[in-house]
């Protein structure tokens, strides 16, 4: 069994898409950055459908080079064969959405870092290792490319891997029409038909729309243009024909593409063309490398090339099988997709990316509590910020770069410590509520219409507290129940995750019934949250009424964390026993109990940076080792 299911080669670049629709390109105003090129968004789309996909390209040696190289080791895509290239750029496209028929898009690809891909880029091991080569057109456009190209194919026959060719045809990349011609998809050319024909008999499996077959065929009936890739190809070939779906011809091209074989279409609403093919490829390389007949792969295609229509951006639109599976069983309820709200859950949730299994976290977003201490000490709260970069030093040295730790810290008192973590690998949340209020109000820096998330980067969790209890005055649950629900789809809108920190019990008495009705209570209102931040129960019966609860509603969520109060170590230890015993609750998230006595002692002058680093590290590590063990034991139990 070879450990790659496929490798893909050629294009990789960063897409820019313009976040405004129904405007000119020139009119946008603001951009989403997002991984692009054929390949890297088929290799991208096949590791979501369960392939084991690497990808063979080049990028530069900078931010844009490894922004593609780290988001695709988060879409589980081997990057061994993309190379890093010292002199030229990624490739940057910029794209727009003018409506259901103009998608303009301007390529900036001269010396790109892509197309210098070369033969000694092509590790003949690495290329044995995939059961299938798929390549794309555009790198049989120059001689070097080409020649790499070449050589992959020739390595995967020899290995006995399937070869699969997607046209993906850009007059604009042949340097058939000027810069502003991006969005032509064909124009005439003989020598381009040759270049393709004369590679065709190299491939198991040919796939282009009507015009590609043109271009691949040398002419403009698609029939004679199918006969004429026939003529030279015993490849499979699948035409795609738009909202029509796809034929398949295995040997001779009939008189009509309807006697093809298919596969059921779907009938979606337009949004946006662009890596539509893209997906379809990946959902036809799904179902063809796993031996399904040709009317599922073409189910599967289709479906995917579905969901990129009705989407913003390529890789991003694509599905997991999770969600194609979800997809099948429940059918179209909103030709808008994207507007189908169930939809897009299960797609936002099994399209997470990160293992967060094990959560280990150092809270020292606390800011009424160490303004408190600041003041009681008679020292400035400037002083705090300092404070909290110990604690973001205390929380490194024990993470020590391993997985499973985190922080929570806010952006006023504690901004240094905040953005010194961006790219350590922690996780983070930030919170956005105004310290112990009730009714729930937010930190300024949101603005009134929370606009100010937009600033906040894509790795921060946005995490609120929320003191509220199933028997508050209907007023008081209104008014916070609508500021959670405003919060988490501001949050949603743009790609962050979202932690709800729920305290009921500072607000009433509780029972074993209380968390369970709140939790009920947020999904009734449409509020999903990636995780939970709840207080430590004290019952079996709490613990589990709670994880039913969430369970019920949401599958897929990311789960639970168990805040401390500012319990006593040996009070912690007994709540996490507990705790542990439920899969749902995934670690801690602890502040107080692990600064609180340095921060006095800071504050006071009398422990050093030194001593408070190491005092909170040493008490953060026992925690951390305590979780540990709850959770061994719950699983020598099982």
């Amino acid at each position: 069994m070879k450990p790659l299911d496929l490798i893909t080669i050629g294009r990789s670049s960063v897409d820019l898409y313009g976040a405004q629709i129904g405007g000119r390109l020139e009119d946008m105003s603001s951009f989403n950055k997002y991984i692009g090129g054929s390949p890297t968004n088929i290799a991208a789309g096949a590791a979501r459908l369960g392939l084991k996909s690497a990808l063979v390209t080049r990028v530069g040696a900078e931010h844009m080079g490894r922004f593609i190289r780290e988001q695709l080791v988060r879409e589980g895509v081997d990057v061994r064969g993309v190379v890093t290239d010292p002199e030229r750029l990624t490739a940057l496209v910029l794209l727009g959405i003018r409506d259901e028929h103009q998608f303009p898009l301007i390529f900036y690809r001269e010396n790109c870092a892509d197309m210098a891909l070369c033969e000694d880029d092509i590790d003949p091991a690495f290329v044995a290792e995939a059961r299938c080569v798929t390549v794309t057109g555009t790198h049989l456009s120059h001689p070097r490319t080409e020649a790499a190209v070449l050589k992959a194919l020739r390595i995967a026959r020899e290995s006995g891997a399937q070869t699969a060719l997607d046209i993906d045809y850009r007059p604009n990349l042949w340097g058939l029409a000027g810069h502003e011609a991006g969005e032509s998809r064909f124009i005439e050319s003989a020598q381009v038909t040759a270049k393709l024909q004369a590679t065709l008999h190299l491939f198991d499996l040919i796939v282009g729309t009507e015009e590609e077959f043109h271009i691949a065929g040398g002419s403009t009936d698609t029939l004679e243009a199918l006969r004429a890739v026939r003529r030279v190809s015993k490849a499979a070939l699948v035409c795609k024909r738009g909202p029509m779906g796809a034929s398949v011809f295995e040997g001779e091209v009939s008189d009509s593409l309807d006697k093809g074989q298919t596969g059921p279409g779907f009938p979606i609403e337009v949004f946006n063309v662009l890596g539509a093919g893209d997906g379809f490829m990946a959902g036809l390389l799904k179902g063809w490398l796993t031996g399904e007949n040709w009317p599922t792969a073409l189910k599967y295609a289709n479906a995917c090339g579905a969901f990129a229509v009705s989407r913003h951006g390529c890789t991003p639109a694509y599905p997991s099988w999770e969600e194609l599976q979800y997809f099948f069983r429940t059918g179209i309820q909103n030709k808008a997709l994207r507007k189908d709200q169930a939809l897009e859950q299960v797609h936002w949730s099994t399209n997470r990316k990160g293992d967060w299994s094990t959560m280990r976290v150092f809270a020292f977003d606390h800011r009424m509590q160490l303004e408190a201490m600041a003041e009681e000490a008679g020292v400035p709260t400037e002083k705090i910020g300092a404070f909290k970069t110990l604690c973001l030093n205390a929380a490194t040295s024990v993470a020590h770069g391993g997985r499973g730790y985190g922080i929570l810290c806010d952006g006023r008192l504690g901004r240094e410590a905040l953005y010194a973590t961006a790219g350590t690998g922690l996780w983070i949340g930030r919170p956005a509520e105004w310290p112990g209020s009730r009714p729930l109000t937010l930190e300024p820096e949101l603005g009134l219409d929370f606009g100010g998330l937009n600033e906040w980067p894509a790795e921060q969790v946005v995490k609120v507290l929320c003191f509220y209890h199933p028997d508050d005055a209907v007023e008081m649950r209104t008014e916070q129940e609508a500021t959670v629900k405003r919060l988490f789809t501001a949050a949603r809108r743009i790609g962050l995750e979202f932690l709800l920190e729920v305290i009921p019990s500072k607000v009433r008495p509780v029972d074993d019934q209380t968390v369970a009705t709140i939790i009920d209570r947020f999904y009734e209102i449409g509020v999903y949250p990636d995780w939970w931040k709840l207080e430590p129960m004290r019952t079996h019966a709490s613990w589990a009424n709670a994880c039913a609860a969430v369970e019920r509603h949401d599958p897929y969520t990311r789960g639970i964390v168990v805040l401390g109060l500012d319990a006593p170590q040996a009070e912690l230890q007994e709540s996490f026993a507990l705790a542990a015993g439920f899969d749902l609750v995934k670690g801690f998230a602890v502040g107080r109990t692990i600064f609180g006595e340095a921060a006095r002692q800071w504050f006071a002058g009398r422990m050093s940076d030194a001593e408070a680093v190491e005092d909170m590290a040493a008490r953060y590590r026992t925690l951390c080792r305590i979780w540990d063990e709850a959770r061994a034991k719950k699983g020598e139990a099982a």
